[in-house]
C-alpha cells in the first residue's frame, strides 16, 4: 500500500477518473444544449486521463503557464483526429469538436492541478495522499448533485417553452429558438386561461397557510408540553411522535378515502385542510421539542417567579426565542402541504377545486401537448424554490440552533 501512495500514481488514477467525469458531463451537457450527437469514450477518457495526470505532476509551478494551452492543444488536436475522450456524431462540425475538446483540456488542467496540489513525483505520506482523494471526491459530489438538480429542471423548463412541431422533429433537442420571440412562453399563457391554472396556485397557497397554521396551532403546546412539563408517559409519547409520520400514506389511503366519502369531506377543500396537518404536525412536534429543550429553562422559571402563568410564559418569552425554529417548520410545512399528492389526487375529482399537484396530473394525458406538463411542472416548482432560497437561512438556523443546549 506504501508503494501505491505515490504522487505519479495518484495523478494517474485521479486523472483517468476526473477525465471521464469530464467527458459524461461535456457529452450531456452539450447533446441537451445543440440536439446533436456527443458521447463518452470511457477507455479514451481513462487514457488521456491517466496519460495528462501523469505529465501534470511533472509540470509544476515553474510551467504552470504553459499547462493549460499544452492540455488544451492536445485535446484539441485528439478531437480533430476523433481519439479523444469525447465521440462527436458526423454532424458536429470540425471545428466545434475541436474548440470543445480544447476546452475540456484546459479545464482538465486547471482543475487536476487543484485536486493534486500536495502530490509530488515521489512518495505521499498519508496525509497528502488522503487530502488528494478528499478533493477528487469533493468535486465529483458537487458535479453529480449539479448535474442531478440543474438537468431535469433544464430538460423541464426547455420542453416547456418548445412548439409541438419542434418536439414532433425532434424530441430530444433541448435547444432554444430564440426567433419565435413571446411565442416561446404560449404554453404558460394556455395554462392560465385555458386550464384555469390561476385557481389551482391560489388554492394551493392558501391550503398550505392553514396547514402551517392548525400545525403550529397543535404542535406548539404539544412540543411545549414534552420538553418542558412532567407528566405519565412523557417518555413514551416523545419516542413514538414520529410513528405516524413513519407509516406510508399509501397504507393509509383506502382508509382515509372510505372515511372521507362516508361523512361527505371528499371532493372538498375542507378535507384536505383536515388531512394535510396529520402528514405534518408529527415531524413538526419532533422538532419544536428539540429546540424547545434547548432553551435555557432559568428564564421561563423566572417569569413564573413574576407572576406569569405558564400560557404568558409560552406567549411572551418562549415563542419569541424561538422565532428562528418556528420559522423554519413553517417553511417545511409550507412545503410538504404545497408538493403533496397523494392525497389531493384520491380526494379531489372537481376540477374547480384542485391543487396546483393535482392539476399539473391532469395535464398527463395523450390530449395534451406535452409542453403543457413540462410548463406546469414549472409553475409548481419556481414558487416554493424560490421561497426557499429567500428563507433558507432561516430554516438552517432554525434547525441547528436547539443542537447546542444554550
Amino acid at each position: 500500500m506504501d508503494r501505491l501512495r505515490h504522487g505519479v500514481v495518484a495523478g494517474a488514477l485521479l486523472g483517468a477518473l476526473w477525465m471521464v467525469v469530464l467527458s459524461i458531463i461535456l457529452a450531456v451537457a452539450m447533446s441537451f444544449a445543440t440536439g446533436q450527437g456527443f458521447r463518452p469514450s470511457m477507455l479514451a477518457s481513462l487514457l488521456w486521463g491517466g496519460g495528462l495526470g501523469v505529465g501534470l505532476i511533472y509540470l509544476r509551478a515553474p510551467l504552470w503557464a504553459g499547462i493549460v494551452p499544452g492540455g488544451a492543444v492536445i485535446l484539441a488536436v485528439a478531437g480533430a483526429l476523433g481519439v479523444g475522450p469525447v465521440v462527436f456524431a458526423p454532424e458536429v462540425s470540425l471545428g466545434l469538436a475541436c474548440v470543445l475538446s480544447a476546452a475540456l483540456g484546459g479545464l482538465f488542467g486547471v482543475t487536476h492541478v487543484k485536486i493534486t496540489k500536495d502530490c509530488a513525483p515521489n512518495a505521499l505520506t498519508r496525509h497528502e495522499w488522503e487530502a488528494a482523494w478528499i478533493r477528487f471526491l469533493t468535486g465529483f459530489g458537487y458535479i453529480v448533485f449539479t448535474a442531478i438538480v440543474l438537468i431535469p429542471f433544464y430538460v423541464m423548463v426547455m420542453t416547456s417553452l418548445k412548439s409541438q412541431q419542434a418536439l414532433l422533429q425532434n424530441p430530444l433537442d433541448f435547444s432554444l429558438d430564440l426567433s419565435r420571440g413571446w411565442d416561446l412562453f404560449r404554453s404558460y399563457s394556455e395554462l392560465f386561461t385555458q386550464f384555469n391554472f390561476g385557481s389551482y396556485l391560489w388554492t394551493s397557497f392558501y391550503i398550505a397557510v392553514l396547514t402551517v397554521i392548525i400545525t403550529l396551532l397543535f404542535s406548539i403546546p404539544g412540543a411545549y408540553a414534552v420538553a418542558r412539563l412532567r407528566f405519565r408517559g412523557r417518555a413514551a409519547f416523545s419516542r413514538s411522535i414520529l410513528l405516524v409520520y413513519m407509516v406510508p400514506m399509501i397504507v393509509l389511503a383506502l382508509p382515509i378515502y372510505i372515511v372521507f366519502s362516508m361523512v361527505g369531506l371528499r371532493n372538498s377543500v375542507l378535507g384536505i385542510v383536515l388531512i394535510y396537518p396529520v402528514t405534518t404536525i408529527p415531524v413538526a412536534l419532533y422538532m419544536l421539542q428539540g429546540y424547545f429543550r434547548g432553551l435555557p429553562s432559568e428564564v421561563e422559571e423566572a417569569g413564573l417567579m413574576d407572576g406569569l402563568t405558564r400560557l404568558q410564559v409560552i406567549l411572551k418569552i418562549t415563542l419569541p426565542l424561538s422565532l428562528p425554529a418556528l420559522a423554519s417548520v413553517s417553511l417545511y410545512v409550507f412545503m410538504i402541504a404545497w408538493n403533496e399528492f397523494l392525497l389531493a389526487f384520491m380526494l379531489l375529482d372537481d376540477p374547480s377545486k384542485f391543487t396546483l399537484t393535482r392539476g399539473v396530473a391532469m395535464l398527463n394525458s395523450s390530449e395534451i401537448p406535452r409542453q403543457h406538463l413540462m410548463a406546469g411542472a414549472v409553475i409548481a416548482t419556481l414558487p416554493i424554490m424560490v421561497i426557499f432560497l429567500g428563507l433558507e437561512r432561516f430554516m438552517v438556523k432554525g434547525l441547528t440552533a436547539g443542537s447546542v443546549k444554550g
